[in-house]
């Protein structure tokens, strides 16, 4: 079996496929390209439906247009903030989706929303000019945001559901769920599992509601009454998500969050968390005291940067903890990281 979709295809068209990827001035991440040029020839040979290849063909190019648009903002973190199309400039929601969207703006985050009108345009006026970026859907049915929302120049527009969703979470450091329909719940359900099964790393989760409101606390309820007791999710599954009816309360999560905390990567089956303050060595023995069966191998230690971060020179001015963590123990992992964001 090739290990490569380049490697599949006959000699004489592979070698086309380098020397027009040659000609194209490509040499970064050239691999990746040709396996790209590669699997669609190999497709085409497939001979599938002409449905299946204008979904791929779409695909392709919407995420390309997506890409070029986050690009220029790849060192700006991004907050992404889901809700209602449908929610009306009067409602106290909107009100709550202006302010916070506004007061991490000025904390310098960027608003990342779905471009459409109710709480999505209440996100894009709360972060104020230049300080959004949406990713639109085409429905038949929807009406639009008004035309300050229209006219912001960092909005692109998808076909699919699916790559629009990949875009709305790809950059995003955190996400602030406001109540909604059907679309708001599938893309708050799609966080809450991407979390779960550690196929996304840990980001805050925010779930805000309405001064006084009782949305999201009945979601808390029948997680409590009916998700937990039959088994089908975690006690601690839902502990990653902050229920809450303040502005205040959700910017800290999401801000507070990456306090001292930077990112993970994984090495083999050692996990490393790279920090912004060094940690003494009284703070590693509290946490391993505190987490050390999350890691019952060896617990959490002091380290420097791992081979595989130097080859890559991967974050390699940041202090760094290393475990091996039991990956089905992914979801404690927020705990960890709130208590590393203690330190100091």
């Amino acid at each position: 079996m090739p290990d490569n979709a380049i490697d599949a295809l006959p000699p004489a068209i592979a070698d086309e496929l380098r020397a027009a990827a040659a000609a194209a001035g490509i040499q970064e991440d050239d691999d990746l390209v040709l396996r790209i040029l590669a699997t669609g020839i190999g497709l085409g040979m497939d001979e599938p439906g002409r449905l299946d290849l204008k979904i791929v063909s779409a695909s392709l190019e919407e995420m390309r247009a997506a890409f070029r648009l986050f690009a220029p903002y790849v060192d700006v973190p991004k907050v992404t903030i889901f809700g209602s199309a449908r929610t009306r400039q009067q409602d106290a929601l909107y009100r709550q989706t202006t302010e916070v969207a506004s007061a991490l703006a000025e904390r310098g985050w960027m608003a990342v929303t779905g471009a459409g009108p109710g709480i999505m345009q209440a996100a894009v006026e709360g972060a104020g000019p230049g300080r959004s970026i949406g990713v639109s859907i085409r429905l038949p049915f929807e009406e639009h945001p008004d035309e300050a929302v229209q006219d912001e120049p960092n909005v692109v527009t998808m076909k699919y559901f699916f790559t629009r969703k990949l875009m709305l979470v790809k950059e995003s450091r955190g996400f602030i769920c406001l109540p909604g329909g059907f679309g708001t719940l599938d893309e708050m359900f799609e966080l809450l599992t991407l979390q779960q099964t550690g196929k996304a790393e840990p980001v805050p989760i925010v779930l805000l509601d309405a001064p006084g409101g009782t949305f999201w606390a009945a979601l808390k309820r029948f997680v409590d009454e009916q998700l937990i007791p039959t088994g089908v999710i975690s006690p601690d599954d839902f502990d990653r998500v902050l229920v809450t009816d303040s502005v205040d309360a959700a910017v800290a999560e999401i801000t507070g969050f990456w306090r001292n905390y930077d990112s993970l990567r994984w090495v083999g089956r050692r996990l490393v968390l790279r920090l912004k303050k060094e940690p003494t060595e009284a703070e590693v023995a509290s946490l391993n005291e505190r987490f050390g069966d999350l890691a019952p191998d060896g617990g959490i230690a002091r380290t420097a940067p791992l081979r595989a971060e130097r080859a890559d020179a991967d974050r390699l001015d940041l202090p760094r903890l290393v475990l091996r963590l039991d990956q089905r123990r992914v979801g404690d992992l927020f705990r960890l990281i709130r208590a590393v964001n203690t330190l100091h």
